[in-house]
């Protein structure tokens, strides 16, 4: 079973549970070979890696019920895993454990033009939920980067979001209705087709849960009608301050976009050549404002944000004159992380979320941070809520680097807590921020989490050791964050 001296688990405990899968699936369904267990070491966040020691991809409900009562029968870890695009590690495998995977699960049920929703699996790819919809002329809303690759299961578990969640919300705002399996093997569903459902709002509990509280294999999403028309603002400005401020300014004259966004120059000048989106390679930062609706709303919002735009100090304003030229700029925006390749071998992708206010100030720390770490970083940020996306560049191959990039990371995370935000906001916690969590939540708050946690999973076989920190974990964190005898923010609680 290509065992090696060194591995966590005794070629017997991987006999004895490949044995007991393939009495409950296909042998196809059923990966424990080198080469074919390589493809699921890492997710997204590709610096971290653990060979999993065995991988299932059930192709039914009922299989993936009877898994999860093997799995605990056994006490077997599982990590589950969507299309892996996720940039946190949350499906990230364990070494002694299983990587559950839905992509087999991939049918769209339902769609439904009255109700305005769609009934999907989990493997289902975000995009292909819009194309199925797109007959009827409604869409799904929550657009991330990845979304030609990505699925709704890991959307869910992550919660995510994109260009468009300023007006149309996350994944927690237009989901409905999920379909789960418990580590006792047991469906139950949260949430309904209806606007609303009695009890705890248990749906929102989940949404966002990194798979740590159950397997989705159903979701109801809601479908909204395409807008008749959607038009976008490319703004320039020679000073991030201002693009910053700007920001603020919009949002504070009470428009809420349909997106958006600001890049700064690094990441103006790295994607350009790669998507020839039209972006101004000189300007300091560029904002992409969208706005949607009817004609008229959208050339009186158009004319507003210009307004505001041009009073915020944008030295130049391009509108976007058909749907064609308004998908390549935000084409642009989307490519963002691939194109990260043309100017660096590796990059490391952080995701915090701060107060709109701060966002000039906070561009200024990550500038000084960049002088401090010896390293470059371009910033992508979800501007309209305070998303940010800083792109830090660095060479894996060069002794120490990926450390120095860890460190930067870590640093905009407390910086991003320091002024009034949170460490993520749409990416996940996984194993990346799990050190974080503990400069932005106390004990009885990381308390509280576990307990959420053991009321779905006793017996800590889903997902664990992921985002979370445990008490041991959290103190010798903060060891490590004394600087000459002082802790940084020491407002903040610490053992």
């Amino acid at each position: 079973m290509n065992a090696i001296a060194d591995l966590p688990y005794t070629v017997t405990r991987q006999r004895d549970v490949v044995d007991a899968l393939r009495r409950l699936l296909p042998e196809r369904c059923v990966l424990f070979n080198d080469e074919d267990v390589r493809p699921y070491e890492c997710d997204g966040l590709a610096a971290y890696r653990q060979m999993p020691m065995v991988v299932a991809l059930p192709d039914t409900e009922a299989q993936l019920v009877q898994i999860l009562q093997l799995c605990r029968d056994m006490k077997l870890p599982i990590v589950p895993r969507g299309a892996g695009t996720g940039l946190s590690g949350g499906a990230t495998p364990i070494a002694d454990g299983l990587v559950l995977s839905t992509a087999k699960l991939n049918r769209i049920i339902k769609v439904d033009p009255v109700s305005r929703t769609a009934v999907v699996q989990p493997g289902v790819r975000n995009l292909a939920i819009s194309e199925a919809a797109a007959p009827h002329n409604l869409y799904y809303a929550p657009d991330p980067s990845s979304q030609i690759a990505c699925s709704i299961g890991g959307n869910v578990a992550e919660n995510s979001g994109g260009v468009h969640c300023l007006k149309y919300g996350l994944t927690v705002h237009n989901v409905m209705r999920v379909r789960i399996v418990t580590i006792d093997g047991d469906i139950v569903e949260l949430g309904n087709g209806a606007l609303d459902a009695p009890g705890l709002d248990l749906l929102a509990v989940f949404i966002g849960s990194e798979g740590m509280l159950g397997i989705v294999t159903e979701v109801t999403v809601r479908l909204i009608p395409k807008p008749q028309q959607a038009c976008v603002i490319m703004a320039s400005f020679d000073d991030v301050v201002k693009g910053g401020n700007a920001v603020a300014d919009v949002i504070g004259a009470g428009i809420i976009p349909a997106g958006l966004e600001m890049m700064d120059r690094t990441s103006s000048r790295m994607v350009e050549p790669f998507v020839k989106a039209g972006y101004d390679i000189d300007a300091a930062a560029i904002l992409l404002c969208e706005s949607d609706g009817t004609p008229e709303e959208v050339q009186e919002e158009i004319a507003r944000m210009t307004a505001i735009l041009t009073a915020s100090g944008a030295t130049k304003i391009s509108v976007s004159g058909s749907d064609e030229e308004r998908m390549r700029f935000w084409s642009g925006r989307k490519n963002a992380f691939p194109a990260a390749g043309r100017i660096s071998p590796d990059y490391y992708c952080m995701d915090g979320t701060i107060p709109r206010k701060r966002l000039a100030e906070v561009l200024l720390r990550i500038e000084a941070m960049e002088v401090k770490y010896g390293l470059r970083c371009a910033n992508v940020f979800h501007a309209g809520d305070g998303n940010l996306h800083p792109l830090i560049l660095f060479d894996a191959n060069k002794p120490g680097e990926f450390h120095q990039a860890e460190a930067f990371g870590a640093e905009i995370l407390e910086l991003c807590v320091e002024v009034g935000g949170t460490i993520t906001g749409e990416h996940g916690v996984g194993i990346e921020k799990i050190d974080s969590m503990c400069v932005q939540y106390s004990p009885q708050e990381r308390e509280a989490f576990f307990a959420v946690k053991r009321a779905f999973d006793t017996a800590f076989l889903l997902n664990p050791d992921k985002a979370i920190p445990s008490l041991h974990r959290c103190a010798e964190y903060g060891k490590m964050h004394v600087q000459r005898g002082q802790l940084k923010f020491p407002d903040l609680p610490r053992f």
